[in-house]
């Protein structure tokens, strides 16, 4: 989806300014979420290690990263933008802390 051509539909009057990072957000989100909750499925008995959580969250940053630099070297009708890395960063990071949370809140009611 990051790599997408949208042709004019970026600039139609449904979008507002911020929606592309509210986007990467969301993906970046989204992508976090779901790669902890497979991980905490394979794991027997559950449990979710903070060497883990900062693991995924690096490894997801990165990958914000290399779509930046494909989209500024290989996708011409796209362009990098620091903006958007930032946009990622904090879609993997709110991700990473909404599983924190509902992991401790999880422990918290099985005590």
């Amino acid at each position: 989806m990051c790599s997408a051509d949208l042709g004019d539909v970026g600039d139609s009057s449904a979008f507002f300014p911020g929606f592309d990072k509210l986007t990467h957000t969301g993906f970046f989100f989204t992508l976090v979420v779901l790669v902890c909750n497979g991980i905490i499925r394979q794991q027997k008995p559950t449990r979710f290690s903070y060497k883990q959580a900062i693991l995924i969250t690096l490894i997801a940053i990165v990958f914000g990263g290399l779509i930046e630099i494909l989209q500024l070297t290989i996708f011409i009708w796209r362009s990098a933008d620091w903006s958007d890395l930032f946009a990622d960063s904090l879609g993997a990071c709110m991700g990473i802390f909404s599983v924190m949370v509902t992991i401790s809140a999880v422990g918290y009611v099985k005590k």
